[in-house]
């Protein structure tokens, strides 16, 4: 495997992304599946209300067909692209009951995590029946630590519901979780070559494509959402490519920006609960800095920069790398 390869599945599920942009904002438009609002969200998010969402169909459609394409066919393909789709759909539904049955909150919350935990369960037995390795490290010490499948397997289903739930708390803002992942995604593509683990590789550079395509229309001011069947599909991609390439706890640096946003979000709650009081204007916190005068652009740009440091931080702490 070579990084020319990895550029080339890379640019084609952007291309897919980019040509299946203006095919799919006017099909959301005819079928009416516009964005509904929140009415506790910011109030400058109000006049967004209508725009196409779902979207993200186009993300998982020029991921998928990249991946299918340039991967090789094995366990590690099925339970990346099981995860991926997997965690796309719950969102898809979700989104489908939020513009159709026009509950803004969509699925419950049990529901979804539901939905959450079954795909997880089907990719933990499609690790199990593969022998995937058990064995935990430690971002920048050497040696692991293994305490077996009744610890690792449950480890890895609660990661890829936080994470998935994380990535979805930054998609806020116009542009920001596309940018924010993108980086990530191609850190995790560079391990996953090191580590001579090819679907892993593919699979990583066609996401980083694929939402880099779709930030073409999503960028400020948004003509398209990807909705939860983005959002919930790109975390469940992350999550597992993390997992696969065993470096699920470097996901902590890497995907350093999705864990501030879960925290701010998670520290907001507790703090309102125990002391009456909110720590931030607005969780996630990039709606902190929105209520702060900050520009949807500006918050982008920072958001991006501060993923690529902690991206190329990452990289630092993989040996070899």
């Amino acid at each position: 495997m070579d990084l020319q390869l990895l550029i080339l599945t890379a640019a084609v599920s952007f291309l897919l992304a980019v040509l299946a942009g203006p095919l799919c904002i006017p099909l959301l438009q005819r079928l009416k599946l516009g964005q509904q609002v929140r009415g506790e969200g910011p109030q400058g998010h109000l006049k967004k209300a209508g725009t196409p969402t779902m979207g993200g169909i186009v993300i998982l459609l020029a991921f998928t067909l990249a991946f299918v394409k340039f991967s090789v066919i094995n366990t590690e393909f099925y339970v990346l692209l099981t995860t991926t789709l997997g965690f796309g759909f719950v969102g898809l539904l979700d989104d489908f009951i939020k513009v159709v049955k026009k509950r803004s909150l969509g699925l419950t919350s049990l529901q979804k995590l539901a939905g959450q935990l079954l795909f997880s369960t089907i990719a933990c037995w499609l690790l199990i029946d593969s022998g995937h390795s058990t064995a935990l490290s430690i971002p920048g010490i050497s040696g692991t630590f293994d305490w077996g499948g009744w610890f690792y397997y449950p480890f890895i289903v609660i990661m890829l519901l936080a994470v998935s739930n994380a990535v979805n708390f930054t998609d806020g803002v116009d542009g920001l979780l596309s940018s924010v992942s993108a980086p990530a995604f191609g850190a995790y593509a560079l391990i996953a070559m090191q580590a001579t683990q090819f679907p892993s590789a593919i699979g990583a550079s066609a996401m980083a494509g694929a939402v880099l395509g779709f930030l073409v229309y999503n960028a400020h001011p948004a003509k398209m959402f990807m909705g939860d069947t983005g959002s919930l599909g790109i975390g469940g991609a992350l999550g597992m490519i993390a997992i696969l390439t065993k470096q699920e706890f470097l996901f902590l640096v890497i995907g350093g920006v999705f864990v501030i946003e879960m925290l701010s979000v998670v520290l907001q709650v507790l703090s309102f609960k125990t002391r009456g009081k909110r720590i931030f204007k607005m969780s996630p916190i990039h709606h902190h800095y929105e209520l702060s005068g900050w520009s949807e652009w500006r918050i982008v740009v920072v958001f991006f920069v501060v993923s690529l440091i902690l991206s190329v931080f990452g990289l630092y702490l993989v040996k070899g790398l």
